[in-house]
């Protein structure tokens, strides 16, 4: 049985936290709260996830995102 909600991690470290993290994920929060996305995405905040250096860093489905963008999230979104 195939899921419908994608699951999309989003790091909340100390350094992801500096990168934008916190308004990344409230951005997304209101992209997917309308009309085409509403109830399709699931968020989960996560701890460390050790590659700080590109931060800030998202998952979603089995891609890893890196230096992350409201936009590069709703693209894999789209593709997964």
């Amino acid at each position: 049985m195939k899921h419908s909600r994608k699951l999309i991690f989003i790091c909340t470290g100390s350094d992801c936290k500096k990168a934008g993290a916190k308004k990344l994920y409230k951005e997304l929060k209101e992209i997917t709260a309308q009309a085409p996305h509403r109830g399709s995405c699931k968020f989960i905040k996560t701890k460390c996830m050790d590659m700080c250096k590109t931060a800030p860093n998202v998952i979603v489905g089995d891609h890893f995102c890196k230096k992350t963008t409201a936009e590069k999230v709703l693209m894999e979104i789209k593709k997964s």
